[in-house]
């Protein structure tokens, strides 16, 4: 009897125990923790920014009590999405020129370009986001008409990939480019001895040197409204590919000020200033930015006829494209990099700029490893080469969108056969077991809806095709999911703090409306983002 009084008292005290204080508690969720056996839980509650538990409604609800308590009325609940591979700098700037994404013609082009600058007083007219493969004359424009509109401001208007442009004649006398100029890794085009103003990949920069850069002012609003943009679309993390040191600082002075809360996982662009910093200060670590990565860029792109293929472009026989640099420059900087905590990190699009940074790499990594390199894009790999990215732990960083964007006239582009080894997505997988996934924005669409849709279903919105785009590639549900939260964060040496709702991690999570693991297909892109959170407060 006494025994059963013990018990008794025991089990009463328990019961009347005060619940432990957290900031807020999610409850009646579908919560996907993403963590290794990918647990789904009801409830998580979290403190200073950190998960403090997880698990079913009545275990959390008495344990734990909060100021802040969420009934999420069985809402699904993700890992905060974390883009792998995108411009937010370069996305920012994009408010601040003429936006010609979606132009259907060249006079389209012109039409906006010309509104823009009757609006916008400077001294530089900049725009970015036109592609001539959406237009019905598929072919590069000539600057003769972009003359006659600005015969006096320079005027320079990137192609949607960022690889190829076209400047005003006064743009080009800014730069001091001549007809026969001649230059690494790019191409000043000429026909019938005059410059037709379209400058691909390296050419790009002789004028893009000569911009202004934005007032502070204006570039801190713009880098405002790319956050919010982000926020509002469920991504928490972004990795910026390509910054220079005082954009850093610039970002930095933004994140003391409390104006920036996004996560960042910057690369430094390829410099030798670059490298020599990172290479003697080491990876900078702060609570919302990483710089841990060096940015190399292998080749161009298809869309300009830039990336370096192996055999003759299908459509301009006679033409591979190019590397951008030396195989020499880049097997330095690996032998270089290999001793060091940097990640290099290498654009490369075409199957001979895959191989020639895939057998790079191999020579100073020797096999298995921890230093996650990565190749960017990884678009076109031969069938041959796959396996160094497995053998080698070499980190294929894709962008699903690319596919699906690209299907229309990648067929046209590679030819029959290379394409079938074309935004491989299944197969890179397949090499390591795990991959991250991002969109390239503002080359694609902000929306990470986008990439889980094409990732999983392979077609444009219009449902288009029918079977899917060599479906065959396709990523399961639970690997997409994956591979926009917890990959990415392992691809930037930050699994363990971010990327999975485990007790311990940072609480930046998304509450959407329906759920993405199991709603229909032709639903998933109807997906609502209910709430973003980061460090456990709703933004």
């Amino acid at each position: 009897m006494k025994y059963l009084s013990l018990v008794f008292i025991l089990l009463l005290f328990i019961g009347c125990a005060r619940p432990e204080q957290a900031d807020l508690i999610i409850h009646h969720a579908r919560i996907y923790t993403v963590d290794s056996a990918f647990t789904v839980v009801e409830a998580m509650a979290v403190r200073d920014g950190i998960i403090i538990a997880t698990g079913s409604n009545d275990l959390i609800q008495r344990k734990f009590s909060a100021d802040s308590v969420i009934d999420a009325g069985g809402a699904a609940v993700y890992p905060g999405f974390n883009d792998a591979h995108a411009h937010f700098w370069g996305y920012a700037t994009s408010f601040l020129q003429v936006d010609l994404t979606g132009t259907r013609s060249w006079d389209e082009v012109l039409q906006r370009t010309k509104a823009f600058a009757a609006d916008h007083q400077s001294a530089w007219v900049l725009g970015r986001g036109w592609d001539q493969n959406d237009w019905p004359e598929q072919s590069f424009p000539d600057k003769a008409r972009l003359d006659s509109l600005f015969p006096h401001t320079p005027v320079l208007l990137e192609r949607i990939d960022g690889h190829a442009s076209i400047a005003n004649s006064a743009a080009l006398a800014a730069a001091g480019i001549k007809a026969g100029q001649t230059l690494k890794g790019g191409t000043i085009e000429v026909r019938n001895g005059r410059l037709t103003g379209i400058l691909i990949d390296n050419a790009t920069g002789l004028v893009a040197a000569k911009v202004p850069d934005p007032a502070p002012v204006e570039m801190e609003a713009a880098l405002l409204k790319a956050q919010a943009n982000c926020i509002a679309a469920g991504l928490t993390s972004v990795t910026d590919c390509g910054l220079a040191l005082p954009q850093v600082a610039f970002l930095d002075k933004l994140y003391a000020e409390g104006k920036l809360q996004l996560r960042l996982n910057i690369m430094l662009s390829d410099s030798r200033e670059h490298i020599d910093h990172l290479v003697q200060h080491g990876p900078i670590v702060k609570e919302r930015y990483q710089v841990r990565g060096i940015k190399f860029y292998g080749d161009g792109a298809l869309g300009s006829r830039g990336a370096c293929l192996l055999h003759d472009y299908h459509d301009k026989p006679g033409w591979k494209g190019f590397m951008l640099k030396d195989a020499a420059y880049f097997a330095e900087q690996a032998a270089l990099l290999a001793g060091t905590d940097i990640q290099m990190c290498t654009h490369a699009i075409g199957d001979s700029a895959n191989r020639t940074i895939l057998r790079i790499y191999a020579d100073v990594l020797k096999g298995k490893n921890d230093k996650r390199w990565r190749i960017e894009h990884a678009q076109v790999v031969d069938a041959a080469d796959f396996g160094w990215f497995g053998d080698n732990n070499i980190v294929p960083s894709v962008q699903p969108t690319h596919a699906t964007s690209d299907m229309y006239w990648a067929k046209d582009r590679l030819g029959d056969e290379t394409v079938k080894h074309a935004y491989a997505f299944k197969e890179l997988l397949e090499q390591n077991g795990w991959m991250p996934l991002g969109t390239d924005f503002p080359v694609e669409r902000i929306d990470p809806l986008l990439t889980f849709y094409a990732a999983v279903v392979r077609k444009d919105a219009a449902g288009y095709p029918a079977t899917g785009f060599q479906p065959e590639n396709a990523l399961s549900r639970e690997e997409t999911l994956r591979g926009m939260t917890i990959w990415p964060a392992r691809a930037s040496f930050e699994e363990l703090v971010k990327g999975s709702l485990e007790p311990g991690k940072k609480a930046d999570f998304i509450i959407v409306d329906q759920d993405l693991l199991s709603v229909p297909e032709a639903q998933l892109l109807q997906t609502k983002i209910q709430g973003t959170f980061i460090s456990g407060v709703r933004l």
